[in-house]
């Protein structure tokens, strides 16, 4: 399944619009907030249609996925969003992860734990906002939609930097923060970050990762900044920042990045970070910027290509590269 998809999903009391990206979006939030109530409603227009009194406008089929048969159920949805509510402890099990990763559908799972089987983005992570009607046009539809609930936050001049990737990610920043003389280290994978954030006597860290697929860390990690003053930069991928760098004379590269979704079929790519390094690979194969990911290929690091990259990144350092 591809592309992107606008819902609408309202009765005469309530309205719900927002827009799914990928395969997996994460709702958050306390009791009251709307969560249930969205899924109801879809459940509603599930078992009865128009006589509901729930209307749904969507490009494909919104279903409902609960406990009972889950996985007899969810063989037989396919190509549609599925929409999960909390409380189904399924959605934890590596069993549930193994469906979503081979089946055709997106997930929309209301949730207040992380999830750490699904490789979800932190940008598809929200919380439900309302607000009411116009009471100027007598409107009394309570109006409710999506809004994100992590972003990157680099406001430091760190003392540390803590590198996700092991590899040719590491290597670039690690390049870049030798510049500085600033320590750089690699936490060796997105669940060993928070163990090195802990345990490492710097105050000011910069933490680097993969913002495509560390949803389920997300949480832990800003919570360790009660003991220590984190910043945060999370593009996609690394792979990403350098497609996103125009390093390579290549027009599609750019229309991809635009809306990724329409490329980027969620039955063979669990998560973005992957579709990037081989649209990175496949695209600079035979070009002095041929990309590696176990080794970084020293061109990524001439004058002219490292300054392409250091033009999207954020104030990370206290003077200018």
């Amino acid at each position: 399944m591809k592309g992107s998809f606008e819902v609408t999903v309202k009765n005469r009391r309530l309205q719900y619009k927002f827009k799914i990206y990928r395969n997996i979006t994460i709702l958050r939030g306390d009791s009251a907030t709307g969560k249930t109530t969205l899924i109801d409603m879809i459940q509603a227009y599930q078992n009865g249609g128009a006589n509901s009194g729930v209307q749904i406008s969507c490009g494909v089929h919104c279903a409902v996925l609960t406990e009972s048969n889950w996985q007899l159920n969810l063989s037989e949805i396919h190509g549609s969003i599925v929409f999960i509510d909390e409380g189904n402890p399924f959605v934890a099990s590596k069993d549930f992860a193994d469906e979503v990763r081979k089946g055709d559908n997106y997930f929309v799972i209301a949730t207040r734990n992380p999830l750490y089987n699904l490789p979800y983005s932190i940008t598809e992570i929200y919380g439900i906002k309302n607000s009411s009607g116009n009471r100027y046009q007598g409107t009394k539809r309570l109006y409710s939609s999506f809004y994100p609930l992590y972003a990157d936050t680099v406001t430091i001049s760190p003392q540390l930097v803590i590198v996700e990737d092991s590899n040719s990610g590491f290597e670039f920043f690690q390049h870049i923060c030798e510049h500085f003389s600033i320590p750089c280290v690699s936490a060796r994978g997105k669940t060993n970050i928070c163990n090195v954030v802990e345990s490492c006597d710097a105050e000011n860290i910069l933490i680097i990762a993969d913002g495509a697929a560390f949803g389920p860390e997300i949480e832990n990690l800003l919570f360790l900044n009660r003991i220590k003053n984190l910043g945060i930069f999370m593009p996609e991928s690394f792979e990403w920042l350098l497609l996103k760098a125009k390093l390579l004379e290549d027009s599609t590269i750019d229309r991809i990045l635009e809306n990724p979704s329409d490329s980027i079929d969620s039955s063979r790519y669990f998560s973005w970070e992957r579709f990037f390094t081989e649209l990175l690979a496949e695209r600079s194969k035979g070009t002095y910027l041929e990309y590696h990911k176990a080794k970084l290929n020293p061109s990524y690091l001439q004058k002219t290509e490292l300054a392409k990259v250091e033009a999207l990144l954020p104030p990370l350092f206290p003077a200018e590269m």
